[in-house]
């Protein structure tokens, strides 16, 4: 170990132990798989935290020899055992692409795409392409670099093949072998009940694909391929944000792939559910129509439906009455 943090030192890393870790080091042979915390401190005297993985509610994951943009996690990860609490202070040659690194992770805890803005060039040449990342505090910190602290908890180490990679961190080809494993997953989850973990199952997979129909020219073979494996899956999804009573953004993603597929009856079918569940009762009447007209087998379900908006609209009516009585007679 002692051989490990002078090589730090020799490279321009400083690592101060806060807590020592169990176990032996491990070996951290690539495709191995370290979940840590970490906190990014600015290497000055009012110490401002830029980032902080708790305050996102989920650590970070980086799997040994994905070629992370910033290797320098690498290096001083290998350096840990399992439990173990450290800080790393870093010179500014391992540090100049943190600004790109901090976008993508706070895109990852926002839920959006880590690789949304960027395109296939270098860290570099995307750091002078790019007037703004979009946070004001990374903007500066891209336009003055300066030594950054890591304050880095390790709470498990990997081996290969022991875990599932996050779908971001996969390569096109594990994407590609992921997706139907990671949608029956969903559909297992969904039949137990558990909406809310099949959501999340789904939401997984079309990442995935969406990652993939990125480097797409949209409208080509390879494009609309990729986009009709997404749309089942999108309708997987809707169906379990009807059940969680988030209506307006089935709304959104039935009409987006309205906007594409005009005969898809099973979006018509959802989208009219969500209408009729928001009080959009020509809307949801116009959908179901559609549904009727492209499959009129469904005939006998859409009736139940248009039944029960019905049943709901007369009694939502008689309630606005007793209380617009209620308010006239004061």
């Amino acid at each position: 170990m002692a051989d490990l943090v002078e090589q730090l030192r020799s490279d321009g890393i400083e690592k101060r132990l806060v807590q020592e870790g169990e176990g032996p080091l491990a070996d951290f042979r690539d495709g191995t798989k370290a979940t840590f915390h970490y906190r990014t401190i600015l290497c000055s005297p009012e110490q401002r935290v830029l980032d902080d993985s708790r305050s996102c509610g989920k650590p970070m994951e980086l799997i040994i020899g994905k070629k992370f943009k910033l290797p320098v996690w690498e290096t001083v990860l290998r350096t840990m055992r399992e439990g173990e609490l450290a800080e790393f202070l870093c010179d500014t040659k391992h540090v100049v692409l943190y600004p790109l690194v901090s976008k993508s992770l706070r895109n990852i805890a926002a839920g959006k795409d880590p690789l949304e803005g960027q395109r296939h060039c270098c860290g570099i040449a995307q750091m002078h392409e790019h007037h703004s990342l979009g946070y004001p505090d990374m903007d500066e910190l891209q336009q003055n670099p300066q030594p950054l602290v890591f304050a880095i908890e390790m709470l498990k180490v990997e081996a290969p093949g022991s875990y599932r990679q996050d779908p971001w961190a996969m390569t096109d080809e594990e994407k590609m072998q992921a997706v139907p494993l990671i949608h029956q997953e969903g559909n297992q989850l969904y039949k137990q009940g558990k909406v809310h973990e099949a959501a999340a199952k789904y939401y997984d997979a079309i990442a995935c694909l969406k990652n993939l129909q990125m480097k797409e020219q949209p409208g080509s073979p390879d494009w609309i391929q990729l986009d009709l494996k997404i749309t089942p899956l999108l309708l997987n999804y809707c169906q379990c944000k009807l059940l969680s009573e988030e209506y307006y953004e089935v709304l959104d993603h039935c009409s987006s792939i309205l906007n594409k597929y005009e005969d898809n009856v099973k979006a018509y079918f959802k989208r009219g559910k969500a209408h009729a569940a928001v009080w959009n009762a020509a809307e949801a009447q116009a959908d179901f129509a559609k549904v009727v007209q492209l499959d009129p087998s469904l005939g006998p379900v859409v009736a139940r439906e248009l039944h029960s908006l019905e049943t709901r609209l007369r009694q939502k009516d008689n309630e606005d009455k007793v209380r617009f009585k209620g308010i006239f007679s004061q």
